[in-house]
C-alpha cells in the first residue's frame, strides 16, 4: 500500500476495532533525545495509537504552543534536524502509519523533489506543513500525488466556507481541523461549537475529519468524537509527559491506552 492507503485502511480498521475515533498522537522528533523519542513512537504503537504525528523540531514554530515550542528547541539543542526525523520516520513506518509534520523552511532548504523521495522512501505515509498556504501548496500536493503521500491540510473555526470547499476538494488523508484559534497546548475544556465545525468541514471534504489543538483529557477526546470527529490529535498533553518522567516511553503510552480506553465504544 501507499502513503495514502495505510492512513485509509488504519482509520478503517481503528473503527473496526470498536474505537469511536483514530487515535493520532504527536510526539517531537529527538524529544527528549532521538532515542527516546524512538521509543515512545514504539509505545504509542504498542498503546494502540491509530497513526503517528512525528514533528520536526524547528526554531520558528509559529502553530505551536509552549510546550511543543520547548521540545522543539531543546531537540534543535542536542543537535536533532530532519534528517534524523526520516530516519525515525523509515523506523517507526513498519509499526503504524507516519505522517511528518514540518514546517516549510526545512523542506525548501532540502529541496521539494529530495524532499518527497525521502518521504516515500522512509515510509512516511503523509506530511502536515502547518505555515503552508492553500495558494501556494499546488507544487508540494502535486509531489505528493506522484508519490502517493498524503498532504494533510488545516483548516480553523475561522476558515469560510468558501475557503473550506477549495481546501477541502484538494484534502489527502483527512483534514486537520484546528479546534480553536490560537496555538497548540492543552486547554480546560473542549470548545463547545466543536461538533458544529466538524459538521461544517465534513460537508466539504470527501477525507475523515481530524481533530487537534487543546485536546488535554481522555474526557476531552472521547467529547471530540463524539461531536463527530473521525480523528482526535493529542499533542502537548503527550509531549509534556515525555518532558516530565523519568521514564518517557513508559509514561507517554500510558496516557495513550487512557486515551485509546477513552475512544472506545460501549460495546466493543
Amino acid at each position: 500500500m501507499n502513503g495514502l492507503e495505510r492512513i485509509a485502511d488504519a482509520l478503517h480498521r481503528s473503527r473496526a476495532r470498536g474505537l469511536r475515533a483514530a487515535l493520532m498522537p504527536y510526539l517531537m522528533g529527538g524529544f527528549p533525545d532521538i532515542d527516546s523519542s524512538l521509543e515512545i513512537g514504539r509505545a504509542c504503537a504498542r498503546a494502540g495509537a491509530t497513526l503517528l504525528e512525528l514533528g520536526v523540531p524547528f526554531s520558528d514554530p509559529l502553530a505551536d504552543g509552549p510546550v511543543i515550542h520547548a521540545a522543539a528547541t531543546e531537540a534543535l539543542k542536542q543537535g536533532a534536524n530532519l534528517a534524523q526525523v526520516l530516519e525515525l520516520t523509515e523506523a517507526l513506518a513498519p509499526e503504524l502509519p507516519v505522517v511528518v509534520m514540518c514546517y516549510a523552511n526545512p523542506i525548501l532548504a532540502r529541496g521539494l523533489g529530495r524532499f518527497a523521495d525521502q518521504l516515500q522512501e522512509t515510509g512516511a505515509s503523509g506530511v502536515i506543513v502547518p505555515d503552508l498556504p492553500f495558494e501556494e501548496a499546488g507544487a508540494v500536493l502535486r509531489a505528493c500525488d506522484e508519490r502517493g503521500l498524503a498532504l494533510v491540510p488545516l483548516v480553523a473555526p475561522t476558515t469560510t466556507d468558501e475557503r473550506l470547499e477549495l481546501i477541502g476538494r484538494r484534502a489527502r488523508g483527512f483534514v486537520y481541523v484546528v479546534s480553536v484559534t490560537g496555538t497548540t497546548g492543552e486547554r480546560a475544556a473542549v470548545d463547545g461549537t466543536v461538533a458544529s465545525l466538524v459538521e461544517r468541514v465534513a460537508a466539504h471534504t470527501d477525507v475523515p475529519v481530524a481533530v487537534g489543538f487543546g485536546i488535554a483529557t481522555p474526557d476531552q477526546a472521547r467529547a471530540v468524537a463524539e461531536a463527530g470527529a473521525d480523528g482526535v490529535i493529542i499533542g502537548s498533553r503527550l509531549v509534556r509527559a515525555a518532558g516530565e518522567a523519568d521514564d518517557p516511553p513508559a509514561a507517554v503510552g500510558e496516557l495513550v491506552e487512557q486515551f485509546r480506553e477513552a475512544l472506545r465504544t460501549t460495546n466493543a
